[in-house]
């Protein structure tokens, strides 16, 4: 393992604990709802937050042990770091912003620059090295920040949001290329960030927090076929229902259950995609066991698809097309039927992370 951190944070009230592992050439997302600590986790990691337990090994190295009275500081970690904002000096063009980081690394002036150009190169941004800050484009910017923490051969990289300062039509480009820069990569990286999408594209596996310690972990293959909390499951666009089983009936709200296709007993969680729920002015041919009716709470237009939030007995999610929603003329408080096939419900139990 090349990072191996076992994070206990007391920020009274609130204490942060969690383990993490990630190997050479690894990127491991966290993602997470406010307050949930991510950012904590990334300041103790470069040494902004001493640790009120645990312990933090780099390659070998204990950056940070409460019980054996060791913190080294910031400047002295192998660790670059990507901020939300950049934080680029404004007043230092940017190729003098990358050498900044190398000369702090004790790189003499003229070997700074010297590298600090080699590297506006790498990132296809040659012909702005003496631009300003505030003359680049945010992806521009994105790419220069990069450069200036990998430029410094960092066993860390630690990324705070990195893409959450661009727009929408910036992040798809910007996002492939952070990819071919991680690529090349050899320490262990951590990406902190709130976009399931960036996760996908760019990390390896996944872990995500609520309440101050890790609610699921694993690949997005993993995390996406069974979400342990309705954070997760919201997070990949999944309805997560809790459930207790009975054979195939699932209770899921009193008086009511949910018939899946293979018997279980005991407390359960169920996945249903949101696009398996289908929608109707009234009780749908048939009379399936999984059909009941219910009000319509509230209806998100997405592009050419909509979700329609769905309330009692159980509270979720469907997903239909616009000229559904047209046909069916639902809107907030419209009274509507749903139905699920057994087959399109997955149950299991709860998992510890």
């Amino acid at each position: 393992m090349s990072l191996e951190a076992d994070v206990e944070v007391t920020l009274d009230p609130f204490t942060e604990r969690l383990d993490l592992r990630v190997d050479d050439g690894e990127v491991v997302a966290v993602l997470g709802p406010n307050g949930s600590g991510k950012s904590t986790l990334l300041r103790a990691l470069a040494g902004l937050q001493p640790l009120s337990g645990g312990r933090i090994v780099l390659d070998g190295e204990t950056l940070d042990d409460p019980s054996a009275r060791i913190l080294v500081p910031p400047e002295r970690r192998s660790c670059g770091m990507v901020f939300q904002d950049y934080l680029l000096f404004p007043h230092l063009s940017a190729v003098a912003n990358i050498a900044f980081g190398l000369r702090c690394r004790g790189r003499s002036k003229a070997e700074a620059n010297r590298l600090a150009i080699e590297w506006m190169g790498r990132i296809g941004l040659a012909e702005r090295a003496t631009s300003k800050p505030a003359q680049l484009s945010g992806g521009q910017a994105q790419h220069v920040a990069l450069a200036r923490a990998l430029a410094t051969e960092p066993r860390l990289l630690l990324l705070d949001e990195p893409m959450a300062a661009l727009d929408v039509t910036a992040r798809g480009p910007v996002r492939h290329r952070l990819r071919h820069h991680l690529e090349t990569f050899g320490g262990s990286c951590v990406m902190v960030t709130h976009d399931p999408l960036d996760a996908a594209a760019l990390a390896d596996r996944l872990i995500i927090l609520e309440g101050g310690g890790v609610a699921q972990r694993g690949t997005l293959a993993e995390v996406t076929a069974r979400p342990q909390t309705a954070y997760v499951a919201e997070l990949v666009g999944l309805n997560l229902i809790d459930g207790e089983a009975h054979g195939t009936d699932l209770v899921v709200a009193p008086g009511f259950a949910l018939e899946t296709a293979s018997p279980a007993s005991g407390a359960r969680l169920a996945v249903i995609a949101p696009r398996d729920v289908a929608l109707y002015l009234d009780r749908p041919d048939g009379s399936p066991r999984n059909a009941w009716p219910t009000r319509v709470a509230e209806v998100h237009l997405m592009g050419d698809r909509v979700r329609v939030l769905l309330d009692d007995p159980v509270r979720v999610a469907a997903e239909i097309t616009a000229r559904s929603l047209a046909e069916l003329r639902l809107t907030d408080g419209s009274p509507v039927w749903a139905s699920v096939k057994a087959t399109q419900i997955d149950s299991y139990p709860l998992t510890q992370p």
